[in-house]
């Protein structure tokens, strides 16, 4: 008569132990795949934009961007072209359009499709010339698709986007984990 309830005992034990440690693998899964992401805030006098990187897809663009974001190359720098229904871009610290961080960066072409949010690298008619540069779109841009190397989007502040003006400067950028 003791060795049924030993047994159930067991039965239950073993069951509880299954059960818990395949619930750690699953968080242990969880929380590999979101130490991965990268956020990068980009604060305006409008509000925050939260932007998430695609480093699976632009490597060496997320990287030198990152670079150039610990570095605090963009803080301050003012978004030197706004096109209403088009873009907002920024990253030329001579405000022309024409400046740059002086390292230029092969292109990255990729399948991700141009839409309201999209952050993607400006450059000139030389497909690898992006320096620090970069545009977000204000709508969908089809025609822009597999011409730019896009790295990014905006996932937190959408609306400010249709705030920002010419002129207007970026306070800080800066990483966060999510």
């Amino acid at each position: 008569m003791e060795t049924r309830p030993k047994a159930f005992n067991l039965i239950v034990l073993i069951t509880i132990a299954v059960v818990f440690s395949s619930s750690c693998f699953k968080e242990g899964k969880k929380t590999s795949s979101t130490a991965n992401k990268e956020l990068v805030r980009l604060k305006t006098v409008h509000g925050d934009l939260l932007i998430k990187l695609f480093k699976e897809k632009a490597p060496i663009t997320t990287s030198r961007f990152k670079s150039l974001v610990k570095d605090g190359f963009y803080n301050g720098l003012k978004f030197h072209r706004v096109i209403p229904n088009f873009v907002v871009q920024g990253g030329d610290p001579t405000g022309t359009g024409t400046g740059g961080s002086g390292m230029k960066l092969k292109a990255e072409l990729n399948s991700i499709p141009h839409e309201k949010g999209t952050v993607a690298m400006a450059r000139g008619t030389d497909i690898n010339s992006a320096d620090s540069q970069f545009y977000i779109a204000l709508k969908t841009l089809p025609h822009l698709d597999g011409k730019y190397t896009v790295f990014g989007k905006v996932v937190k502040g959408i609306k400010i986007l249709d705030s920002i003006r010419k002129g207007d400067k970026m306070l800080s950028v800066s990483l966060e984990s999510n």
